[in-house]
């Protein structure tokens, strides 16, 4: 066994222990995910059953609404401002290109809150604004789900399109501030003349591929180590079917066959 202190031998042995620990924090890392999913779906499934709340009950103006918060309903009275309505760009159903639309609410007290009024298809590739469909007129009530805004460079902004929604970033487009966060509609009464899609209720039931991940990282941690074990025992073997002289020893069925006597060999 003196062989596994070879450079060759420990080098390999410590690729095979680091590949090991890596696919053991792989399989930690998604196992946590999945505690984390478990965690989220519970909040979702609860926001997803509670009455809706007024909308000041939940949402603030000053600051963003907490994870704890998404999918509440909130109830909200306004009045809608389509001239400042906001195209959700590059939005898909059952593989159909299409957009959301998103309109501000105003509220008597002032501030807005944005509300996705749900999808509609079009064949628009961004480089042109689609024809909205008109708002209800008049004093409106509406009940929506309350979502967090969206980061990075999807929600940047040009001439009322965007990628992503972020109060944060449209308030700047607007001439009233604007509630933090946003609504996916739910209802609305009075009920529009042309209605869009709704929004796309999440699945609170599924944990995702989280535990199938994990046990996949962890049987590629087995395999790396029993990998390792196999050649070494494999190189016992052969070691010790070797000669002194280094030749390989023949099996005893070979030995027996060449020490056999042929005829004609006497005399």
């Amino acid at each position: 066994m003196g062989f596994l202190l070879s450079r060759r031998w420990v080098l390999f042995a410590v690729a095979v222990a680091l590949a090991a620990w890596a696919a053991w924090a792989l399989g930690q890392w998604q196992f946590h995910r999945l505690d984390d999913r478990k965690d989220s779906n519970k909040i979702v499934a609860t926001n997803l059953n509670a009455p809706p709340a007024p909308v000041d009950d939940v949402l603030s103006p000053e600051r963003a609404p907490s994870p704890n918060d998404e999918w509440r309903r909130v109830t909200v009275h306004g009045t809608w401002d389509d001239r400042h309505s906001v195209v959700l760009k590059y939005q898909t159903r059952d593989s159909a290109a299409g957009v959301d639309v998103v309109t501000p609410l105003v509220t008597k007290n002032g501030p807005a809150v944005l509300v996705n009024r749900g999808w509609m298809a079009t064949e628009n590739s961004g480089g042109t604004r689609p024809k909205l469909p008109a708002v209800t007129d008049g004093p409106v009530t509406v009940t929506g789900w309350v979502r967090r805004d969206a980061t990075g460079s999807a929600t940047d902004v040009s001439e009322l399109s965007t990628r992503a929604i972020s109060s944060k970033r449209l308030a700047e487009e607007m001439p009233y501030p604007l509630y933090r966060g946003f609504l996916e509609l739910a209802a609305e009464s009075p009920t529009p003349e042309t209605p869009l899609q709704p929004a796309e209720l999440p699945d609170d039931t599924s944990n995702g591929p989280h535990f199938f991940y994990g046990l996949q990282w962890w049987f590629f941690g087995g395999l790396a180590v029993f990998g390792f074990c196999y050649l070494a025992w494999d190189e016992v073997r052969q070691r010790r079917n070797r000669r002194p002289d280094g030749t390989r020893s023949e099996r005893p069925e070979h030995a027996a066959v060449h020490g056999q006597h042929r005829p004609g060999d006497e005399g």
